[in-house]
């Protein structure tokens, strides 16, 4: 089994600028759009800038910062959502990341390798979390210095991710502790591998990642697991929707309980009528909730 602790992160300076233009939907509305997979494709500021933290393609990380005359707060570290599979990338994560910013949050969009791609799933796609995660504080300390700005606190920041990626941020957040991170917002996480396993979620993309079920590959599942790996030593805020049919709300109440038994500062926001895409779309009722508990943790 892999040992993640003991390789050193790679440092990797490339950096791409990106110009930036206003954003394409700009507004709020009431309530979840009426095609709640809407914002998956909607059209979003481009990066401040992209950089790079190892050699393959999809090693990178879109970063976003605050408009100027903004209080600028902790750097957020944001892992997208899409069961780990290649048909999904940071791109739809977008909407999120510019209203983050927006409220003063620098984003760091973290992109890897999936499932379908070279190097993708397990060990690999861990891998490359564990590492752009502990980069990206001094690479958007580079990035924004190079550029004449004044660097934001990159120390400790806030991890956030939403369905799969909220998974990779839970299980990021285990290894990085109060020392690493300031904490962890879950937006409707996978936080259960062999549950989602049993439940065939995202036809069985637990399986692909992992490279088998739990009795096929129990050392896999005991290290990739949030949910194996209690406490999680640092305060958590899990938002999970009722009406989820992605990853149902029981995975998300189920794993703030025993992270509450385990002694950890977890709490649970559980949304009624509302389901998996609303979380990530600043444009639905909710999203006060989810920048109340970004908030929380700054």
């Amino acid at each position: 089994m892999p040992c993640f602790d003991d390789a050193l992160p790679r440092r990797c300076h490339h950096i791409h600028d990106c110009a930036r233009h206003p954003t394409a939907a700009p507004g709020n509305v009431a309530g979840v759009a009426l095609d709640p997979r809407d914002v998956l494709t909607r059209p979003a500021s481009p990066p401040d800038f992209t950089v790079a933290y190892g050699d393959d393609p999809e090693q990178i990380a879109d970063v976003r910062m605050p408009p100027p005359g903004v209080d600028v707060h902790p750097l957020v570290i944001f892992v997208h959502g899409g069961f780990w599979m290649s048909e999904w990338d940071r791109a739809h994560a977008a909407p999120l990341a510019t209203a983050l910013a927006a409220l003063g949050y620098p984003v760091a969009s973290l992109e890897f390798r999936r499932i379908g791609q070279p190097g993708g799933g397990w060990p690999g796609t861990f891998n490359d979390v564990a590492t752009g995660v502990a980069e990206l504080p001094e690479l958007v300390v580079v990035a924004v210095a190079e550029r004449g700005g004044v660097a934001p606190d990159t120390t400790r920041p806030i991890l956030a991710g939403h369905s799969a990626g909220g998974h990779l941020a839970l299980w990021m957040a285990r290894r990085l502790g109060p020392s690493g991170t300031r904490g962890v917002v879950a937006l409707a996480p996978v936080a259960n591998l062999a549950t989602a396993y049993e439940l065939r979620l995202g036809d069985g993309a637990v399986a692909k990642l992992l490279g088998g079920g739990p009795v096929d590959v129990p050392e896999v599942y005991a290290a990739a697991d949030p949910s194996a790996n209690l406490p999680l030593t640092v305060p958590a805020v899990i938002v999970h929707g009722e009406l989820d049919t992605e990853v149902p709300v029981e995975i998300g109440v189920d794993f703030a309980a025993a992270s509450q038994s385990a002694g950890d500062d977890t709490r649970l926001l559980r949304l009624s009528n509302v389901e998996h895409y609303a979380l990530i779309d600043p444009q639905s009722s909710v999203w006060p909730q989810v920048t109340g508990a970004i908030d929380a943790l700054r």
